[in-house]
């Protein structure tokens, strides 16, 4: 299951949590290691985004409960359809 997530952090000091910012880096990097996300971006001017391809829901906000953990942010999430399977799809509604 794909997932779009666009954190926003809560609103402080960047100074106050740049220590705590420097955690996020290599904890995203586990994640692609481990093919819980494919990509993650930083944003121009604080926050991130990231795709997640999990399992369930769940799994899904464990994740996000991690991140909030180490960045407190709100977070938008849009679930995404992967090309070959849209693809598919509509290749089986066009019969």
């Amino acid at each position: 299951m794909l997932f779009l997530v666009i954190s926003t952090p809560v609103p402080t000091r960047p100074s106050t949590i740049q220590d705590q910012r420097r955690k996020y880096w290599p904890w995203a990097q586990d994640k692609l290691d481990r093919g819980l996300a494919k990509s993650f971006y930083a944003r121009t001017g604080r926050g991130a985004v990231a795709v997640f391809d999990v399992d369930s829901n769940e799994t899904l906000h464990d994740l996000l409960n991690e991140w909030a953990e180490i960045v407190p942010a709100e977070f938008d999430i849009y679930p995404l359809i992967d090309s070959d399977a849209i693809k598919s799809f509509l290749g089986e509604e066009a019969d």
